[in-house]
């Protein structure tokens, strides 16, 4: 049975434990099997039912990140409109998904193993080829440099929301910012 067909308790205990153990991790990655436990408000055996030790934890937290990350690629529409545009509804859309994005920027979860069937990574390639191809990104800038400065923007952006110092809607509206002034052909 994979988790997409568990439904019932069985589903609900393991998405439990699967965002318990990304909000845990987000906040400690050395966190115990136990912490992690405690914070789905499961017993340490039930945990254990599900995941025998902590690797397997950690590749369904990474199975996880990429089904959220394949998700946000759909609703930022990342083929649709100019390169550019599609960048800017990544950069909300990715904000959306939390401590996630802690764990991928601690490399706790890499990206680049979340897996190539869920699209994200090629999905934000075929944009910025996009971009740079229909003019509305700087071709100054290496594909290799938009993405750096997407995801560095976007670090700032989240640590911005984790700390709450900004409220969400002037941390959105500063990265869009930031992002088109960095990203965008001049004259854009």
């Amino acid at each position: 049975m994979t988790v997409d067909s568990e439904t019932g308790t069985r589903g609900r205990t393991r998405k439990a434990i699967l965002d318990a153990a990304i909000r845990v991790l987000a906040a400690d990655p050395s966190a115990s099997l136990g912490q992690i436990a405690d914070a789905a408000d499961v017993g340490r055996t039930t945990l254990h039912r599900y995941y025998p030790d902590r690797a397997e934890l950690l590749t369904s937290v990474m199975q996880e990140a990429g089904r959220r990350l394949g998700d946000a690629a759909v609703r930022a529409r990342l083929d649709e409109g100019t390169g550019l545009d599609a960048i800017l509804r990544a950069c909300q859309t990715l904000l959306q998904l939390g401590d996630l994005l802690t764990l991928m920027f601690t490399e706790v979860v890499s990206i680049d193993t979340c897996g190539p069937e869920h699209g994200f990574s090629q999905s934000l390639d075929d944009a910025c080829a996009r971009g740079l191809a229909d003019g509305t990104l700087d071709t100054r800038l290496s594909p290799g440099w938009l993405q750096g400065i997407l995801w560095s923007s976007l670090y700032l952006g989240w640590s911005e929301l984790r700390e709450g110092t900004t409220p969400p809607h002037d941390v959105v509206s500063q990265l869009l910012l930031t992002v088109r002034k960095a990203l965008a052909a001049p004259g854009e």
